[in-house]
């Protein structure tokens, strides 16, 4: 009996079928991104509002203050689940950094008392990245490889040799706005949904600054979850996109999809392109041109616009900032507008503004007709009409005794100050709270943002039921 002996179109078939079978299975990984605030962790409503108008305005500000390039707070109000070797890990996803870290046992957190905590690693049978590795170098601002493994204590010889792959890349030193961390690159395998990557680097850290929960990074990066996942799978490290179910602050029982690569059901989007970034390359950047109250359209400040060559201006489009910041001039004339307008039917509710950090605030006596809101991002048809509970909250207030219980509603933008003081970082971000109830997707491949506005809890239900 002969033996079988493929032809060479035999095997180039094979070949090709089998990498689309695997290109296949990776197109779409949808992972479930959990909302971490809810009004059942504040005794008042207004009281949430100041904290997380407070933490929005830190995690802006603190650009203005510090002349480095720092990411943004690494505090979000998303959170996901990974598994790295057999540990399941919770921690923050946030497209303003590009860092993968998780708190490693034994961990020492400082000046984090009253905060979320998670559990911490336990690392068993991880390797150490090298100090000629590209990751080193990523790690520690792109020093180079021959310095890092000086410091890595590295023999001179060796180093002159290129001979110091078995020395471990030096603990490196990473700051957030409001934190900060030391850690180590390690490599362990990586398990999401049905994937696994071998050799996925990540940072382990001992001890962090007001940091108690690690945070995935999907900024621009080396580093990053996405940049990691494309050397799998281009599908799926070149475009992800995530929509957030809308809650006004209530415990939500379906969690919000986190799709990495594409899938079927995407519909129209309205497309802006990413502004690169000089001074923050992890950020997604985008122009705005202007902001509509009403039919009435207030030009956005040229800053806004474009990013300069000190890494000045644009809009961050971010996960874990949660209100809007906008510059005073713009921020002035849209809620100058906008309280114009409701002013005419409601009595304005200073002493709300001043208890939540927000405004304009109104007390309000039934339902009240508010102006729609509309971006106008910079690019050809790229308008993108805000839903009404994106930008105005209702809720009750009082009735603790000193105020009686009244409907109130505010306008979920914040001042970011002054044009001058915010240069050279971002003019402006654009909040989750804003970005409710839209896919946003970041196609890293085109260097763009989309918007498509989506009823998300129903996404998350479709894109499960094409899983099974």
């Amino acid at each position: 009996m002969g033996h079988f002996r493929p032809s060479p179109l035999f095997l180039l078939c094979f070949i090709l079928c089998l990498m689309l079978c695997i290109s296949e299975s990776h197109r779409m990984i949808i992972l479930p991104l959990t909302h971490s605030i809810s009004n059942t962790q504040f005794n008042a409503t207004h009281h949430l509002l100041k904290s997380t108008s407070t933490r929005s305005a830190a995690r802006f500000h603190e650009h203005r203050r510090n002349p480095i390039s720092l990411p943004l707070s690494s505090g979000s109000d998303y959170t996901l689940s990974l598994t790295i070797g057999s540990e399941r890990i919770t921690v923050y996803m946030d497209t303003g950094s590009d860092v993968v870290w998780v708190p490693c046992t034994p961990f020492e957190c400082i000046l984090c008392e009253g905060k979320s905590k998670a559990l911490n690693m336990t690392l068993t049978h991880s390797h150490s990245v090298s100090c000629e590795s590209p990751a080193c170098g990523a790690a520690h601002a792109s020093m180079q490889p021959h310095d890092l493994c000086a410091v890595a204590r590295c023999p001179l010889d060796r180093i002159e040799t290129s001979d110091c792959s078995d020395v471990a890349c030096p603990p490196f030193y990473y700051a957030y706005a409001d934190g900060s961390f030391v850690a180590k690159l390690h490599r362990h395998s990586l398990s999401i949904s049905s994937l696994s990557l071998k050799n996925f680097t990540f940072a382990c850290a001992h001890t962090a600054l007001a940091e108690p929960i690690g945070v995935a990074g999907f900024g621009r990066g080396l580093l990053s979850l996405p940049a990691q996942l494309s050397t799998l799978s281009p599908n799926l490290g070149n475009t992800f996109s995530y929509c957030l179910i809308s809650h006004s602050f209530q415990r939500l029982h379906t969690p919000s999809p986190l799709i990495l690569g594409r899938h079927a059901h995407r519909g129209h989007f309205v497309y802006t392109s990413m502004l690169p970034n000089p001074n923050h390359p992890y950020f997604y950047c985008v122009g705005l041109s202007g902001i509509s109250v009403g039919e009435r359209n207030i030009p956005a400040p040229e800053m806004l616009r474009r990013v300069d060559r000190r890494g000045g201006g644009g809009v961050v489009v971010d996960s874990g900032t949660t209100f809007t910041m906008l510059p005073a001039s713009l921020y002035e004339a849209v809620v100058g507008e906008f309280g114009r307008r409701v002013g005419r039917v409601a009595k304005r509710a200073s002493e709300v503004e001043e208890r939540t950090g927000l405004g304009p605030c109104f007390f309000l006596k039934g339902p009240v007709e508010v102006p729609a809101v509309t971006l106008h991002f910079v690019g050809n048809d790229s308008s993108v009409v805000l839903p009404r509970r994106n930008y105005f909250y209702e809720f009750l207030y009082g009735g603790d005794g000193v105020w009686r219980k009244r409907k109130v509603g505010c306008m979920m933008v914040m001042n970011g100050g002054d044009e001058a003081d915010l240069s050279p970082g971002p003019g402006a971000v654009l909040g989750n709270y804003q970005q409710q109830g839209f896919e946003v997707v970041y196609d890293l491949e085109k260097r763009r943002v989309g918007f498509a506005k989506k009823q998300c809890a129903s996404l998350w239900d479709t894109l499960n039921r094409l899983k099974i």
